[in-house]
């Protein structure tokens, strides 16, 4: 599950004044002519600002980010040109308000190209990501504009309040952490490794997604499918038809290295074909190797934090989050895993005692035998599978009447869904978010069903942050992976999809509940480490008894889930939960390994797969039977995404989610005093106060209590 902000590499951006002043602007002719024949160059006339993707088509882009980039170039030139003295008025308000277009237009490219990337969105993104990474070096690498903001900060930061005051302190450390006061040899440096990660990262971006279908498993005989439902080999037999029919049944690889399928195969041939196709889908084995890409943006990352006087880019990182530096998130991880690591051995060995009842006392468990063998334990130990909740969890019930019902009764919210809005999929809804006092707080839009145009995962963004300075409501979307049911036919769930469902619309509240006066602080505009607060702690509503009964209802008879199958299925929710900690502890400290290294120590492509084995092997976690859940080849929240040094950042956030969880529980799970102070203190702040401030104020504790993770886990 991942979060994207919706915001260009932008915001700090371009070359010297010399090169500001001389930009002439766009004729008047000229412009009104791209104007009237370019929609996102437009006005928007729907609703809240809402684009019309109806006459948006991919030709509109690069000539839309073309006049962005100039028109905020010409802005910035005024501002840097003003005689008077720097004020926060006339420097840093001016900043923030420049670069409506651009902002406009990418966040709608860049969430296209995430959701729906045709070919012809490929195309045009590469120069996109050119031009705007061009535009980023320039502002950032700007001496006559940089030593404006400096004058600002070292004059007034101290006489500022509020939010006026976080915007200053947030524009100028931005600026310096991107290089503004390094040399102009290290400056030159510096928009080299810019520009080269940029490519390498929209590269990685675009691989990954081509080697998730490549590596898709083809099967003829339906009976190899034994052990799947009716409807998930119906599910097989349409992604076969929508994947060129090179067989009659398809097996889609999924994000993560464990494929939630395996718990279902009887077939172990079929289960292994399934497992080596997941972790081998970017190694090099097949037709694509992401490890050349990996190994060089490691390096670059490296070099770019010694640039700035870091040992390494963990330290960079991690020098502008809640963790502070690498000692605090290992000492964190250090106490997880401690604890961890003799659960997850216990469970290894009852998982493989259970199996050899069945097949022989010399039978070894294997990474692909794993989710098989625990569904069935699982089954025997309370008397259910996931196949006899899902039909309790049809899509539409999950999000109308749990995800909505629990905003509704929390924070005052009700949705209304709009036809007259157009989307980018025919398979899209958007709501208006409904306030208490009847005005319309938001736009959401969710997108929920896998396509090949779609990269893997789950995330929010926004076609439009929420700003007070700009009036404007946010413009908010959800998007998932789930696999629509064939036409006629429910889309039904996993437990672990209802909760990706309530997780990414945690987000989406923290995007919608915004109340802030400025762009750049509003939403989710936090440390990587507290922006899966809100997300995390949503996943909590899920299982509130008057949510879970409001809409885990029966697909055909709308009648509850049954008291006793409810027990049972909450009570198996931490049934082996050694597993999920230890893959997301496995990939958190592989992520930090890579980012650990000088830019003289990374590996060679070719010895990636063994550094790899090597750092998890270092803190006790190399298990064949608990791989990351993401490996260095296809861990796009690292190499492709915005997570680098900062996957950790999932299990810290869980922890300060479940701090806010019990807080919620022992004040009224949907007590709309409770909720209506969540939302004030830290849903609608944006990154307007110190975060650990928010937290405090909300809770009443003074720091996290990392304890509580591992009783909410059942360790």
């Amino acid at each position: 599950m991942k979060i994207t902000i919706g915001k260009t590499l932008l915001t700090l951006g371009l070359a010297s004044v010399s090169v500001l002043a001389q930009a002439g602007s766009v004729s008047d002719d000229k412009n009104k002519t791209m104007m009237n024949d370019n929609p996102l160059m437009r006005p928007f006339i729907l609703p809240y600002g809402a684009p019309d993707f109806t006459i948006i088509k991919s030709e509109h882009y690069l000539p839309a980010l073309k006049a962005g980039v100039q028109q905020q170039r010409e802005e910035i030139a005024r501002i840097v040109n003003n005689k008077q003295k720097p004020t926060f008025a006339n420097t840093i308000l001016a900043y923030e308000k420049s670069g409506l277009l651009l902002d406009k237009v990418s966040n709608i490219f860049f969430g296209l190209t995430s959701a729906h990337k045709t070919e012809d969105l490929e195309t045009v993104e590469k120069e996109a990501i050119a031009l705007l990474t061009d535009f980023d070096n320039e502002v950032s690498f700007n001496r006559e504009f940089f030593n404006r903001i400096k004058v600002v900060y070292d004059n007034e930061y101290n006489k500022l309040q509020g939010e006026d005051k976080k915007l200053l302190e947030t524009i100028y450390k931005r600026f310096v952490r991107s290089g503004a006061l390094l040399s102009p040899d290290k400056m030159k440096r510096m928009e080299q490794i810019n520009n080269r990660l940029a490519e390498l990262q929209q590269e990685f971006g675009n691989t990954l997604p081509k080697s998730i279908n490549e590596a898709a498993v083809w099967v003829d005989d339906v009976n190899e499918l034994s052990g799947l439902s009716t409807v998930d080999i119906a599910q097989c037999k349409k992604d076969a038809e929508s994947r060129g029919n090179k067989a009659s049944y398809c097996l889609v690889i999924t994000n993560t290295t464990q494929q939630p399928i395996l718990a279902s195969l009887d077939n172990r041939a079929l289960r292994e074909r399934v497992f080596n196709a997941s972790i081998h889908r970017a190694d090099g084995s097949g037709q694509f190797n992401t490890f050349p890409l990996v190994v060089e943006i490691a390096k670059l990352r490296a070099e770019k934090a010694e640039l700035m006087g870091y040992k390494n880019y963990a330290s960079y990182s991690l020098d502008d989050t809640m963790a502070k530096n690498p000692d605090n998130v290992y000492a964190f991880l250090n106490r997880l895993i401690a604890a961890y690591k003799p659960k997850a051995s216990a469970e290894t060995d009852e998982i493989e005692a259970y199996a050899r009842q069945s097949m022989g006392a010399d039978f070894k468990l294997q990474p692909y035998d794993r989710f098989y063998y625990s569904a069935k334990m699982k089954k025997d130990r309370f008397n259910f599978s996931d196949d006899d909740v899902k039909a309790y969890f049809n899509i539409d019930s999950v999000l109308v009447n749990g995800v909505f019902y629990a905003a509704n009764k929390a924070y005052g919210l009700t949705f209304k869904e709009r036809k007259d809005i157009p989307t980018y999929h025919p398979d899209m809804k958007v709501f208006d978010v409904i306030d208490k006092d009847g005005s319309v707080k938001a736009l959401f839009y969710c997108d929920y069903f896998r396509r090949p145009t779609k990269r893997g995962g789950a995330w929010m963004s926004a076609f439009a942050k929420q700003s007070g300075l700009r009036n404007q409501i946010p413009i908010i979307y959800n998007v998932c992976n789930y696999a629509k049911a064939p036409d006629g036919q429910p889309t039904l769930l996993t437990w672990d999809e209802v909760t990706t469902m309530f997780h990414e619309f945690g987000h989406g509240l923290h995007g919608m509940l915004s109340d802030c006066k400025y762009n750049t602080l509003s939403g989710t505009a936090v440390t990587r480490d507290f922006v899966e607060l809100p997300s995390q702690f949503n996943e909590y509503f899920a299982t509130v008894p008057e949510v879970f009964s409001h809409y885990a209802r029966h697909y055909n008879t709308n009648q509850p889930m049954p008291e006793e199958l409810k027990e049972k299925m909450l009570q198996s929710i931490n049934f082996q939960s050694a597993y999920a900690l230890g893959e997301n502890l496995a990939a958190t400290c592989e992520d930090l390994a890579w980012h650990m290294l000088s830019s003289d120590q990374i590996p060679t492509s070719a010895d990636a797969q063994q550094f790899e084995r090597k750092s998890l092997n270092a803190v006790d976690l190399l298990d064949n039977q608990i791989p990351p859940r993401y490996s260095t080849s296809y861990f796009n929240h690292v190499w492709g995404g915005g997570y680098a040094a900062g996957y950790y950042s999932y299990l810290w956030s869980e922890v300060l989610a479940v701090n806010v969880g019990d807080y919620f529980t022992k004040h009224g799970a949907l007590n709309p005093e409770v909720g209506g102070a969540f939302r004030s203190k830290v849903l609608s702040r944006g990154n307007t106060k110190d975060l650990m401030q928010m937290f405090s104020d909300f809770t009443g504790l003074k720091s996290p209590d990392s304890a509580a993770l591992l009783k909410a886990r059942g360790l």
